[in-house]
């Protein structure tokens, strides 16, 4: 005999388990299918494990660094084993932490491939191996995977060819290696290898890294790690890979270069197969399924969220997108936005912007005013940044002077970015901004000096 529950969701990424414990939480009776491990692929696979080797790598930098401020760290080394070990650690008490919020909200974990079978009058019915259950509602929260593009020599991902998910397993740091794509994931990975003697080399087919971000800080987010070390080609397209060797036409010319590994980081496309999709009838849209701000598909009672929309592929657009699709069924109206979601780069510096840039606030035809100021001007930065620089750049409307975008270089970027955020997502003006009360001395006083500077 079947179970009955008032929500089931599919995959336990960040979008999938926010979901059920929000769920949960509200007095709703919720099973969580998940066929791996609960976190999705952001827990395990992508961004807490590559933030924790990232802190390791900054901890090593800034001990090679510490004469600048006096401390003097004599042999420095590191221990690649450790910092692979300590990862996984993070990573193993994160996916406990998870399990036990199922269990404190009542959230029935499944452990195994779901299918859906179909929707009828009593519910939708889905299957994990032999045990049945009916949904009154179903988010499908399936997530993303790596792209591999069909580039000749590619192939499956093994021992040169690797993606995130075997760049994390790795047993020993390579001497070299290349990165086909300058995207987040693979400006992260060059962040965390090169500061431990690897060296790097990105391809990138766009004029720039970090598409979609402040051009002008992606340029010299650039310019900073070149300085660094690492090499980067640019406006050019991978044409085939010969083992360790990746071809690519430059300025009309065939080049190539050769890396012990080659990371193949060229974007993600949502799961929409092997889980019974096609037995709905759900509209998919631009490869994901197509949902309106309440997150509904063109089904009843059916919803998606995190990766699968395909439209933002961020952990924190997942965990808010269910968030929207738990309160609406519970009772509370409520519509996801997606004008104030952050982007950051955890390089070092981080790169840290929300809203509005310079060049899609132009293609909007948007008019704006825009001050730029270095970090310096925060006293904090100066203390703690010995040498190093950054900017903050804030644009507002030309009419009202709300704020339409903030876009900052520099650390700690990401633990400030939310307040910029907050400041789209109320609509509010220079002058409301000028009202508010910063900690001093906080680098984060750099977003009220670019406001007091229009």
């Amino acid at each position: 005999m079947s179970k009955t529950f008032d929500l089931a969701i599919i995959g336990g990424g960040p979008a999938g388990y926010v979901s059920a414990e929000r769920a949960g939480k509200k007095g709703l009776s919720v099973v969580l299918f998940e066929k791996k491990e609960l976190g999705g692929v952001c827990l395990n696979e992508g961004c807490i494990p590559t933030k924790t080797l990232l802190y390791s790598a900054k901890l090593y930098d800034n001990a090679i660094g510490g004469s600048k401020y006096g401390i003097e760290a004599r042999e420095v080394s590191f221990d690649f084993s450790k910092i692979m070990a300590r990862k996984q650690k993070v990573v193993k008490k994160l996916v406990g932490g998870v399990g036990i919020k199922m269990k404190e909200n009542n959230v029935t974990v499944i452990k195994g491939s779901a299918m859906i079978n179909g929707r009828s009058a009593s519910g939708i019915s889905i299957t994990a191996g032999e045990e049945e259950i009916v949904a009154t509602n179903l988010l499908i929260c399936t997530g993303s995977e790596t792209f591999i593009p069909p580039i000749p020599g590619i192939g499956t991902p093994g021992d040169v060819i690797v993606t995130n998910r075997e760049i994390l397993d790795l047993k020993e740091k390579p001497e070299s290696l290349v990165i086909i794509g300058g995207g987040v994931i693979g400006m992260e990975f060059a962040s965390f290898f090169n500061s431990l003697g690897t060296k790097v080399t990105i391809v990138e087919m766009m004029d720039e890294i970090l598409t979609g971000m402040d051009s002008e800080m992606s340029a010299t987010l650039r310019g900073m790690y070149a300085k660094k070390g690492i090499a980067f080609n640019l406006s050019s397209k991978v044409i085939e890979v010969k083992g360790k060797e990746v071809i690519f036409i430059k300025d009309g010319k065939t080049e190539s270069v050769t890396g012990d590994k080659i990371l193949v980081s060229v974007g993600r496309r949502p799961v929409t197969k092997g889980f019974g999709l096609e037995n709905l009838g759900v509209e998919l849209f631009k490869g994901g399924i197509k949902t309106d701000e309440k997150m509904r598909t063109n089904i009843p009672n059916v919803f998606a969220a995190g990766d699968i929309t395909g439209f933002s592929l961020l952990a924190h657009t997942a965990s808010r997108e269910g968030e929207v699709v738990v309160n609406n069924l519970t009772g509370r109206e409520d519509r996801m936005r997606y004008n104030a979601i952050p982007g950051v780069v955890y390089t070092n510096p981080e790169f840290s912007g929300v809203g509005l840039t310079e060049e899609s606030a132009k293609a909007k035809k948007i008019d704006y005013r825009i001050v730029s100021l270095p970090m310096a001007f925060a006293g904090r930065f100066i203390a703690e940044n010995e040498g190093g620089n950054g900017l903050c750049k804030v644009l507002v409307g030309k009419k009202y002077g709300e704020v339409l975008g903030v876009h900052m270089l520099g650390n700690p970027s990401s633990e400030m970015i939310y307040g910029a955020a907050m400041a789209i997502e109320m609509e509010m003006t220079l002058k409301e901004l000028e009202e508010v009360i910063f900690p001093h001395p906080s680098v984060s006083e750099i977003f009220k000096e670019s406001i007091f500077a229009f």
